[in-house]
């Protein structure tokens, strides 16, 4: 019975707003809502929604632990993020305070923690999107998830305070848990490539890291986060990812169905949800004005604030330990800021395409930690993307012409400036990276980005520069690959075919006699 009305309202009005156009979290925030308002007709047992919310933690966990597996602590401590989470937690208190206390009949105390509430993101909703768009290694998305994981810590303190609890004596071994980087990676090797290692991932994100961090009086969630983070640096850290993917997926959908669940608001709850969703444009604006400030350009700061601009599940916990009677309030402005920066998100890169010219004036005029090249130099080809396939591609050409390669992840061009490749940051879905870029004598270009939207883009803005040398790229999917050509791409190889043709010609070269030319 709990399974099949789960499942069957998720999907149904998951694959609903899917064709309308929106992302099918949105269907599963509505889908809580559907069951909330129906669950006394059907018979849903009262323990239901304990259940719910296991299943909920256990996806909220397993998100922060994949993402920690792709974080980089020096990331994290950069001005940018510190200085924008700190300065937009301290904004945001400041101008909300005054308006929830003038508009809604609150103390003063009451309005303070209401506002530091709403000026937490949402850790979930903005790492499911950046990972969907495969953008959390990008320089905005580095950017955001940094200032979330602060923003967690600020949460977490404010949650002690409150409730007037302090961690345990215990809490001071956490400092000492780098110690245990080497035994962790040597389980990982010896975990192999299976069920074993899934198994290790789901240890460490629910039992070691969240239940363990409970136990000495901190967030399991920050648990979850900080043992992904130690195995981030492990040469197989993106295959354990990979091996959580569909677990974590279908626990995270319990978590949206979860904020429906957990109550039908009233008119007092629509009223202040309206109301504070109709402020996060000024969130938006915060955002992107302070990361501008500390050197960002516009279009790093417009893409980070876009996806931070809604509110937090954090803020729901906060009320739980504070202001448990506006839990439900709070929980309606959580779903409605998600129903409004969900689809925003999905569609940020033509956005700020559109607004460019008018945000561009508001960057600093310095030297910006996300400059991009201006110039290919002497290079015949270009690679734009230096993952395995790019990184392949890269050897395989590089005695037989001159080279230069370009990747959205500062990391990983850091990494493969350190092994001696000719690679500059940059974004290719960036519109003025494209206005400014000389071509040079660049001949050819290989795409092999991970996103297919990314290579789509990459084409039409290549062609639409006056680009008129080959192009050519790589895709899993069929219907992708048309899409790229359909851009003004010369060929678009299906990866796993080509992989196939390699393998089948090793094989032909070994069995079959070499050709007598006559």
């Amino acid at each position: 019975m709990l399974e099949a009305v789960w499942i069957g309202f998720a999907f149904s009005i998951g694959l609903l707003v899917r064709f309308i156009g929106l992302p099918p979290l949105v269907g599963y925030l509505v889908a809580g809502f559907v069951i909330a308002s129906v669950s006394d007709r059907i018979g849903m047992p009262s323990e239901d929604g304990e259940i719910l919310s296991h299943v909920s933690h256990l996806g909220v966990l397993l998100l922060l632990f994949t993402v920690g597996l792709k974080l980089n602590v020096r990331n994290l401590v950069k001005t940018e993020v510190i200085g924008g989470c700190t300065s937009h937690f301290t904004l945001s208190v400041v101008l909300f305070t005054p308006i929830i206390a003038l508009f809604f009949d609150v103390t003063l105390y009451s309005a303070i923690l209401l506002a530091i509430a709403l000026s937490f993101s949402s850790t979930v909703l903005a790492a499911k999107i950046l990972e969907t768009k495969r953008e959390l290694r990008a320089f905005h998305g580095r950017v955001a998830i940094g200032i979330l994981v602060a923003q967690d810590l600020i949460a977490l303190v404010v949650m002690s305070v409150a409730s007037g609890t302090t961690p345990s004596v215990w809490t001071l071994g956490v400092f000492a848990l780098p110690l245990l980087r080497p035994l962790l990676f040597k389980l990982m090797d010896a975990s192999g490539h299976e069920d074993l290692l899934m198994l290790f991932g789901l240890l460490l994100a629910l039992v070691i890291g969240g239940y363990g961090f409970e136990l000495v009086g901190l967030s399991s969630e920050l648990g979850a986060l900080v043992f992904g983070g130690m195995l981030a640096k492990h040469p197989r850290a993106s295959e354990l990812s990979k091996s959580l993917w569909s677990i974590k997926e279908f626990f995270l959908v319990g978590f949206f169905l979860e904020i429906g669940v957990g109550g039908l608001p009233d008119a007092d709850a629509w009223w202040f949800a309206i109301a504070m969703t109709a402020l996060l444009p000024l969130k938006a604006v915060l955002f992107f004005l302070l990361l501008v400030s500390f050197k960002l350009r516009a279009r790093s700061a417009f893409l980070s604030g876009l996806s931070l601009s809604n509110y937090s599940e954090f803020g729901l916990i906060v009320a739980s330990v504070a202001l448990p009677e506006w839990l439900v309030p709070l929980a309606l402005t959580v779903a409605l800021s998600f129903v409004v920066s969900a689809p925003l998100n999905r569609v940020a890169h033509p956005l700020y395409e559109r607004f460019a010219r008018r945000l561009i004036p508001f960057e600093r005029n310095i030297r910006h930690p996300d400059e991009q090249p201006v110039s290919l130099g002497y290079a015949d080809v270009l690679i734009m993307g230096m993952g395995r396939t790019g990184t392949a591609a890269y050897k395989y050409l590089q005695d037989s012409c001159q080279i230069v390669a370009l990747d959205s992840d500062p990391a990983r061009v850091l990494k493969c400036t350190e092994d001696g490749y000719n690679i500059f940051f940059a974004d290719a879905e960036d519109q003025m990276f494209w206005e400014d870029l000389d071509f040079g004598k660049v001949r050819a270009v290989i795409l092999s980005l991970n996103e297919a939207e990314a290579k789509r883009i990459a084409t039409q803005k290549l062609r639409q520069a006056g680009f008129e040398g080959i192009i050519v790229s790589h895709s899993m999917h069929e219907d992708e690959a048309a899409q790229i050509i359909a851009a003004g791409a010369d060929q678009a190889y299906l990866t796993m075919s080509e992989a196939g043709v390699g393998l089948a010609e090793h094989v032909r070269q070994k069995i079959m006699p070499p050709r007598v030319h006559r």
